[in-house]
Formats: C-alpha cells, structure tokens, sequence
C-alpha cells in the first residue's frame, strides 16, 4: 500500500505541473454550472434539487475522464520510461493501482468543488439530501470505470490524443447503448437487456437517492475488467520481441476468467433485490408498512398487471423498469398473494382486446418531435390491480408527474407506491363490501333498540318496528353468531334515560306540531367499545332500514370503502372564476365513495361518513341542524369557509360572503375575523406586468410573490396532528383568522393545523391587486404588528349541540299561519322532533379558513406557479378524512409522498445573486487549489536546497 499511494502522490502532484491542470478542472466546473443554470433552466423549473447535474455528469465525466487519463501509460511510452518502471522492482499491478487511485482523486477533488451548488439550494428550498448523496457516488463509481477505460486505453497507444479519442469512443458506446434513441429501435426486453449494460441507466437509478449492490457492482465489474486488461497489455509490453511459451497462455486465461468472473456476477447478483439502501427522504422507493398492512388483508391471489408499450415516449420509457421493480416489491411481500405480469398489448392481439373490452385501456397518443422529424406515437402506460370482480386502472396520471415550464420538462414518479396501494385499498374494500362486513369485524356485535313499547310508537314507526325484527333476523343468519339484539325502553326506565342523554344526548322525540306525545326510537351497535348511530331512514320501509343498518355495520367494521358527503356550490358556467371543485371530487373518488349533499332538508345521508362543506352560502337553519346533529351523532365534519370570496377571472375581485355559520361556530369557541392573512414568505402568482422594450409597451405574464398565498411549512403545520405532520408544503390562498375561544371550548383537545408565518399581517382591504411599484416588497402595504395567525383548527372530543333546549328545525314554525300547512304536511312528513344535545368523544370538527383552497380556480392558479399540477389542498382534506375515519396505515403512506420541492419565490435580481455566488465560490475553490500547489512547489524546492545544502 506504500507504494501504490507514493505512485498515487507522484501522479496526483504531477498532473499540476502545468496550467492544463486548472484548464480542464475550471472547464469541467464551468459547463456543470452552465448546463444547471443555463441548459436546464435552474430558477425556471422552480424545483429545488439538483438532478440536471447529475442528469449530463453520464456524459461530462467522459470528457473529463479521458482528458486526465490520455497521458498516464501513452506519455510514458512516448518518453522512454515504461521499460524503466516495468523492470522495477514494483509490480505491474501496484503501478496500475497507483495511477488509478490519482485519476480518482483528481475526479473527487473536482465533484467537491462542485459542493457549493448542493448546498446553496438547501437554503433557498427543501432540497431532499439523498438524491444528492447518491448522486456524488454514482459520480464516483462512474468515474472509476471510466478511468480504468482510459487507463487501458492509454496503454495501447504512445499518442496521448489517439487516447483521449480512444477513450471518448468507448466510454461513450457503454453511455449510449441505454439512451432511448436507441433502445426505441427494439422492443421492450431488448431494450432492458441494452439498458443493463449502460453506464448511464445505472447511474440514474443510484441518482434517485437508491444505492443497489446490482448498480455498484456492476461499475466495479467494469473496473475489474479493463485493470485485467490493462495488466495483460503491460505484461505483453514485457513480453516483446519474445518467443511464446506457457506463462504467456497462463496470463491470458487467467485474465480471460477473471474477465468472465466479473460479467457472470453481474448475471448472478441480477435476482438480488434485496441488497439496498434507500436514502431518500421517508424512503420513497422502499415498500412500507402501510403497502406490507393491505396486503396482509388479502384473502384471495391479487393480480397486478402493468400495460406497457415496448416503444413508449423517450421520457417514460426510462420510467419503466423503476415500475417494474416496484411492483415486483409487492409480490416479495405478499407472500405469494400477489401475481404480477407484464404484458405488451401492441404485441399481443388478445391482450390488446382484453384490456379495452374489460379494463377500458386504450393507448395514449403521444407527440414526439426533433431537429429532424416530428411524428405521433401511441402507446400504453398502464397499471392494472384486479381482485376478485374488483379492479382499478391506474394511468400515466396516476403515477408520473411532469414539473417544469417550456422546453425545460422533468418527467418523474409521482409516488407509484401511494398510487398502487390505494388501487389495492380501493378494490380490497369494494370486495368485502359485496360480502358480509362481519367477515371483517373481530368479536360480538351487539345492536342497541332504545325504543318505547310498540303502542306508543307513531302508526309509521309501528309497522317499521315489526319489520326491524325480520331484518335482525336475516343479519343474524349472515352473522353467524356474532350478532345480539337488546331492546330497552327509557320511557319506563328513567336512569337510562338521563345515561343516555348524557351518554349520546338521546331525548324523546315526537312525531310533529301536532302531535306532541313524546317516544323514543334509536338504535346503536356496540362492538369493543365502539359506538356507531343507526340513523332512521328517510324512508321508512324494510328495504331503507336494512341498508340503514348495514351501512352502520361497514362504518363498524374495518376495510370498507368510506363514503364522504360533499357540500359544495354548483359549477356556475355563466360567471367566470366561479367556484367548482370537480379535481377534488375526482382526486377524493380514487379511495372513497363521493356523494353530493344537500342540507336543505335538514338531513345528512345516513350512510356518511365524513361531512366535507366547502364555501357555503346562506345556509338555512335546516341546513345548520343537519350539520349539527351529524357532529352530535359522532361524526366528523370539515368545513372549509370566509367571509370573504374572491372571483377568479381576468381580474382579481373579493366581495363579502355570507355562509350562515358564524353562530353555529361561535358556540362551539371558533370566531373567523372579517380580514384576510398576507404573509411574506408566500408562493408566486402569474400576474401581467408591463415592460418597455425601445418605447413600446409589452405585456408579459410573470411569476411574482403573492402574499395572500401563504406557504405554509416546517412549524406552521403543526407537527404533533397526523393531518399536517407530514404534509411538508401547503398553499392556503385568501385566508382569514381564526380566534379560539378555549372557555367555549372546554374541554376539547384543539389543535391549530394552519399557522402563517410570525411577519404576516391581516387587512380588511378588498383590493387583491398587487401594486409592485407602491410596495415593491411584498406589492400591499404592511398594516399593524406583525404575528402569527392561526388559518385552520381542529377540535375533538364531546359536543353540546347548538340546538339544545330549542325545538327541532324540522318541525316547521310554530306561527299559527303555518299551523294548516303543518298539519296537512304531517300524513306524510316522517321529521321527527328529536334534538341529540350532546356528542361522543369520537365528534370532530375541522375548521379551514378559506372559501375555495381546494377549488379548481385555485389549483389552477397555484399550479401554474409551481409549472406542475398542484395537489396539497386535495392531499389535506384527504389527511384529514384518514385521520377523523381512523385509517391510520392510509394516512402513513401518504405521508410518504415527496415533500413539496419548490424554490422559494424569488426575484430576478435575487436569482442572479445566487447564481454569481456559485461561479464565484467554484472560483475562490480553484484558487485555493492553486495556492496549495504553489506552496508544495516551495516547500519540494527547499528540501531539495536542504538536501544539497547537506551535500
């Protein structure tokens, strides 16, 4: 080891002897940089990581490599002294080593002067270090593989310039077999054949911040190989001029089997999936716990079928095989549960048929284009999950994402494991939805009838009791056992009255104005200290009840597919920027039963299970009551709502909103202030600014900082909820305040999801205009003391209604006018006068302070922002449903998603600082390199003065 670091020392010094040192180290930085900021469009793709960097390291390398390397053996042969060094007492292979281990030095020195480009986006967004780590190992075993190329090459020649050819020819075919310029020409297997003998598909897969044995040892082999073939060519260099015999055939067969050792490990690791470390931040290329959860639930084999073109377009294609290997995970960890197959339908007739007449799978047109043709491809990109009559097909929307603006697209996995586990969610619950949901409850259920005797129920409810026995009956024989029925009447019986006033907030009901002689007639199911409300239906007949009950027994049990209850205005065609939410509809609709509400009735769907209101409006008391008395029942409502609305059209207008809950929310210590939040650390809107250009007035969109739009991260989500913990990033446009009242409150646990920033401020001015020229900084004046506000809260625990001790809503107006119509009504009006006065523990009331953050204007707005489709506001409310449904194994692995990478909006000033902050620290890194090397020159020059000196 001595003397293969005294060669290396001697190399490494000697490679600065001359000012090409420097040339080629300050070329190689200086096109990194350029190609970041220049080629890739840095600030333009407003994603904070460094990946095109790493994206043409693959093809910088080569050059660099072979510029270092060309002079190691070739200058050597030139000069005369590689006899001298062959004769020497040194071995051949420690001679190798030595200059190996300079070239790689060198290659380090000059990725750390690279250092400063990494660490200057840690500050200006959330940059997720694994990819980067990876990356600069990646680089390293390239570079390793390179250099032991151009080590052999250099060998062969005396000609430093025919190997700095030699050298860029062949590291360059071992680049270009896997490009999809040329795997597009086969089909798919040809194409993964070529792509794992690529230098640069490894290097990407190590890049995504996944470091493989397979892709390490597969640059190691390559190392391996060219240093046999560099010491075989040294020792035929010794062998000149000399006659043949056995210890030439020796050298050549050892070095022939080592050669094929190297390439049949490669062969022999290839099944090795196991061997891997995920540095990405919350591992996103490993299989979770949460995937490990569902698929543990699986009863029968899970086919998972991935659709996939063998010529697909030039940005998926390279997408592909990282599906591959996802879905093979889930086959390892099924246990044989899961069947996984691959199937081309362009190649396959039958399969073609089968995936449209089943699965509805047609293929995607994509349009492809270069320098010199242009052209349109169709292709499939699909994945299906079929379980039992169940399946979900997943898209290319579904498991990609496309971030960047203009020419400059980055096309990456969204988050391929969240997608295919939901799919899994999905058809698993649709499954055991169309059997028993006892099957999958643990234990007895036991059904609770608190009902007065039969004669003094209402003639409706009299018939309906009778058929509430045979419906019992059926369940039971579905049940096998584990149903039991007990029936009780608090009308006799006044302790369990006043328990279960105390306990549910039960009270008797009555049948209307007319009517007031008082019954009870509720019905609960009991399973391990879960308590689940039996609504009566609005529809009192068999039929209605038995779904009643059977809806109780899927919220009961665990597995089924939830159903939310959305309130949400109606798309407004005629005025432009209305609020719609058909992306959030459409996102909710992947893993839950989405059902449009109307309160107007003063009723909640009995089969709810979340109550989702977005930006009501006037609502009437019959609206509040069903509000109400579905949180008393226990369940968990979101509520998404201002005072104020803004229109999203060719100008920016707010106006006040009136939805009718300021009452409602008071009473339970919620006040939402008449202003809006403006917070400085926001995210940009596309806004229309004029420029002169040579007198004339240009009007151009530009992405500037809006402080309406808060970016809310770190802290601000609060880290102790499992709604925000691991949200990461979340846009919350036009906001107001919330004031909690902890007295009102009592003693519910309260949680503030949403903070805004400590220098924010809020304003009561409508004008959402930004003026720049005003207020260059932010674009509004700064109004009070800056301060935190809280934007969202939660509340959780039992509920006092806010109708108790007043009459139902349902009931009508005891006014005399309405008296008749009241009357006449009650034939055939099953309302019933019961007010549930107190709520469960398990009541949860979501509160968000902004009209329309999950509106389609709104997303459309904020993803024009980020140049990529904006999902945060829809991945909250989704948090916010697993958590109130107490789904938490959904609720990790949405945790796993990548954290929002964006850049913090800034200006182009701004811009420029930090890419002259860049070129200048590479600069400063070069110099230090520079006085280094001018002090080893003196201190070599007074040793050598020293030792004559001694002489």
């Amino acid at each position: 080891m001595a003397e293969i670091r005294q060669i290396a020392r001697k190399e490494f010094r000697g490679f600065f002897n001359s000012p090409a040192a420097f040339l080629f180290l300050g070329a190689f930085l200086a096109v990194c940089l350029f190609v970041v900021f220049w080629v890739a469009g840095f600030f333009a793709r407003n994603i904070a990581d460094i990946r095109p960097l790493f994206q043409w390291m693959p093809l910088l390398m080569i050059f660099l490599v072979a510029a270092l390397t060309m002079r190691s053996w070739s200058e050597e042969q030139r000069s005369g002294t590689l006899e001298s060094l062959l004769t020497s007492p040194v071995a051949p292979l420690k001679l190798v080593f030595g200059k190996f281990a300079a070239m790689l030095s060198l290659v380090a020195l000059a990725l750390l002067l690279t250092l400063p480009l990494p660490i200057t986006v840690s500050f200006m967004g959330p940059l997720d270090w694994g990819p980067v780590i990876g990356g600069y190992v990646a680089s390293l075993f390239l570079a390793a593989a390179y250099i032991a190329i151009g080590l052999y090459m250099s060998s062969r020649t005396d000609n430093a310039i025919v190997a700095l050819i030699l050298t860029v020819v062949v590291c360059g075919l071992f680049y270009l077999i896997g490009t999809p310029q040329l795997t597009n020409l086969f089909g798919y297997e040809t194409g993964d054949l070529l792509r794992s003998l690529s230098t640069d598909a490894h290097f990407q897969s190590i890049t995504r911040g996944v470091l493989d044995l397979r892709d390490l040892y597969y640059y190691l082999s390559l190392v391996g190989i060219f240093v046999a073939l560099n010491l075989l060519r040294l020792e035929r260099l010794r062998w000149a001029n000399n006659p043949a015999n056995a210890r030439h055939r020796q050298w050549r067969l050892v070095t022939g089997l080592a050669v094929v050792n190297f390439i049949a490990a490669n062969l022999w690791l290839a099944p090795v999936g196991w061997a891997r470390l995920d540095m990405t931040h919350g591992q996103q290329y490993t299989l979770s716990d949460a995937s490990k959860h569902y698929l543990q639930q699986l009863q029968e084999p899970l086919l998972i079928r991935g659709y996939f073109s063998a010529k697909t377009h030039p940005l998926l294609e390279p997408l592909v095989p990282q599906v591959k290997d996802l879905l093979e995970e889930y086959a390892v960890a099924s246990g044989n549960k899961v069947r996984v197959e691959f199937v081309d339908p362009q190649k396959n007739q039958k399969a073609e048929q089968e995936a449209a007449s089943r699965y509805g799978i047609k293929p995607l047109s994509f349009e492809t284009a270069s320098k010199y043709s242009a052209g349109v491809m169709s292709s499939y990109f699909n994945v299906v999950i079929a379980y039992g009559d169940q399946y979900k097909v997943l898209g290319y929307q579904d498991l990609i994402e496309v971030k960047g603006r203009g020419d400059h697209l980055d096309v990456v996995l969204k988050n391929p494991e969240y997608a295919v586990t939901s799919a899994i969610r999905n058809v698993l619950h649709k499954w055991q939805a169309g059997g028993s949901p006892f099957d999958a409850i643990n234990g007895k259920v036991t059904f609770h009838g608190y009902m007065s005797a039969t004669d003094h129920l209402p003639q409706p409810l009299q018939k309906l009791r009778g058929e509430l026995d045979e419906v019992l009956k059926d369940l039971g024989k579905q049940a096998d056992g584990k149903l039991l029925t007990q029936f009780d009447d608090p009308q006799n019986n006044s302790e369990l009255a006043k328990t279960l006033k105390q306990q549910y907030g039960f009270e008797p009901q009555i049948m209307g104005l007319t009517d007031r002689h008082p019954f009870w007639f509720y019905m609960t199911l009991e399973n391990g200290g879960s308590h689940v409300q039996i609504p009566l239906p609005e529809k009192l007949d068999k039929d209605a009840l038995k779904r009643s009950i059977q809806a109780a027994l899927q919220r009961l049990a665990p597995g089924f597919m939830k159903t939310v209850a959305l309130v949400a205005p109606k798309p407004n065609y005629m005025q432009p920027g209305g609020a719609s939410y058909s992306m959030l509809r459409q996102s909710l609709s992947k893993n839950l039963r989405v059902v449009d509400e109307d309160l107007s009735d003063g009723k909640v769907s009995q089969d709810a299970d979340f109550l989702l209101v977005m930006a009501p409006e006037n609502l009437s008391n019959k609206a509040l009551f069903a509000i109400d008395q579905f949180l008393m029942r226990g369940g968990s409502v979101m509520i998404a709502t201002s005072p104020y609305d803004v229109n999203v059209s060719e100008s920016l207008t707010a106006h006040e909103h009136q939805s009718g809950l300021d009452k409602w929310l008071n009473h339970y210590g919620l006040t939402i202030d008449k202003r809006m939040v403006l917070d400085p650390r926001n995210a940009a809107l596309p806004l229309p600014v004029e420029r002169n250009v040579g007198g004339i007035t240009l009007r151009e969109i530009r992405m500037l900082p809006y402080p309406y739009f808060p970016d809310l991260r770190g802290n601000q989500l609060s880290p102790d909820n499992p709604v925000t913990a691991q949200l990461g990033q979340l846009t919350l446009n036009w906001a107001s305040p919330v004031a909690v009242d902890s007295k009102k409150a009592g003693n519910r646990d309260i949680s503030k999801l949403l903070l805004s920033s400590a220098d924010s401020w809020s304003s009561a001015n409508m004008n959402m205009v930004p003026d720049y020229r005003g207020y260059p900084r932010n674009g509004f004046k700064q109004e009070g003391k800056p301060q935190s506000y809280p934007l969202a809260v939660a509340e959780t625990g039992s509920f006092d209604s806010f109708f108790a001790g007043k009459p139902s809503p349902l009931l009508g107006d005891d006014s005399a006018t309405k008296t008749a119509k009241a009357t006449a009504k009650t034939a055939t009006d099953n309302s019933f006068g019961g007010v549930i006065e107190h709520s469960p523990e398990s009541a949860r009331l979501i509160l968000v302070a902004s009209n329309g953050f999950a509106s389609d204007s709104s997303l459309q707005l904020e993803s024009q922002g980020l140049s990529t489709f904006y999902t945060k506001p829809m991945d909250f409310i989704q948090n916010s449903i697993d958590w109130s449904l107490e789904d938490p194994a959904l609720l990790a692995l949405r945790g796993r998603t990548q954290l929002a990478r964006t850049l913090i909006g800034m200006k182009l000033e701004q811009q420029q600082y930090w890419e002259y902050l860049n070129y200048g620290l590479v600069l400063l890194g070069l110099v230090l390199i520079w006085l280094w090397r001018r002090q080893v020159k003196i201190s070599d020059l007074r040793r050598y003065q020293q030792i004559l000196a001694e002489v």
